[in-house]
């Protein structure tokens, strides 16, 4: 089987960081839900990354993305629900990219 690739909605290396709600954070919404469920789940991170986000085990930064993505969830829920209740309900081009 050939390397896998980042392949849902165009997953970065990394998750966005910061306080702002972005364009990024809309395209993955769904992969935020399910590796929040995975995680509360108690999956191994593997198995999310490659279940969920498509992610080579083989690359180094793995874990790292799969880390920064799981973060960048758990922050939406949190401290950002707030940013992200407004930012979803408009229309995805006057959300920053």
């Amino acid at each position: 089987m050939g390397r896998r690739r980042r392949i849902l909605s165009g997953i970065g290396k990394s998750a966005p960081t910061g306080n702002e709600v972005v364009d990024y954070d809309r395209r993955n919404l769904a992969l935020y839900a399910a590796l929040l469920e995975a995680d509360d789940a108690g999956r191994d991170w593997r198995e999310a990354a490659s279940s969920l986000m498509h992610l080579d085990l083989a690359h180094n930064d793995t874990e790292a993305c799969w880390r920064s993505h799981l973060e960048r969830a758990r922050w939406i829920v949190g401290e950002g629900m707030e940013l992200a209740i407004a930012a979803f309900g408009e229309r995805p081009s006057i959300i920053r990219q």
